[in-house]
């Protein structure tokens, strides 16, 4: 399986999501946010940081990169696009995934691990995963996810939400939201669910002595979802 990282200037965990996709079997190739077009891919993804140092909105001087339009042409081919962090506010800045990221709740930086629940498997990502929480990393301040009540509305009833954030037993509550994300919301897809927007960071959980290994039943279920 071939797959993508997009380098951005001022990207940061671009060398962390390539470590993680050949961990686990991906032929990854690292692609500059300067170049025209991607190589063959079965899977791109825009990595965490602070691209273009977060000047302006976070992810949107990223979301207007030369790659990018490949990027967006990629995605509405059907192909699988995943945003993590930084990713997925270039995803939000391109129109790929619906909603805004703003400045965390208590407008702090947040470092830490937390738990997050799966709420649809129907899809290339989580389907076939044989666990409902997962405990990821974040490291971000404006993950604080936001939509209208409208918009909320058309992403459930599309079942676009991905994950939410919760207790280690799954409990979907206030007191377990990190950063203030309306209705704990963690991740959304696009309509068609090729697209995935999320932000902890499943590349920093794939070794038990580091962190945890949460991530690495991620990405083993999503290698071979796709292959």
């Amino acid at each position: 399986m071939k797959s993508s990282v997009i380098t951005f200037p001022g990207s940061n965990c671009d060398r962390d999501i390539d470590v993680a996709l050949k961990k686990f079997g991906f032929n990854n190739k690292m692609v500059w946010h300067d170049d025209n077009e991607l190589p063959k891919s079965d899977l791109v993804v825009l990595p965490g940081g602070f691209s273009y140092g977060d000047y302006l909105r976070c992810g949107s001087m990223a979301s207007k990169s030369r790659i990018m339009q490949s990027v967006i042409n990629f995605a509405k081919s059907g192909g699988l696009v995943m945003g993590i962090c930084n990713g997925f506010q270039i995803l939000i800045e391109t129109g790929l995934v619906p909603g805004v990221l703003l400045r965390n709740k208590y407008l702090e930086f947040i470092c830490k691990n937390v738990f997050v629940k799966l709420d649809n498997k129907e899809n290339a990502y989580f389907k076939n995963l044989n666990k409902d929480v997962l405990e990821l990393h974040i490291a971000h301040n404006e993950g604080n996810y936001f939509c209208t009540k409208d918009q909320l509305k058309e992403i459930k009833d599309n079942n676009q939400v991905a994950i939410y954030y919760c207790n280690s037993e799954g409990k979907i509550d206030d007191q377990y939201n990190p950063n203030g994300s309306i209705k704990n919301i963690a991740g959304v897809f696009n309509k068609e669910k090729n697209v995935l927007g999320m932000m902890p960071h499943p590349e920093r959980m794939i070794d038990r002595s580091l962190s945890g290994e949460d991530g690495s039943i991620f990405f083993k279920n999503l290698i071979n979802n796709i292959k």
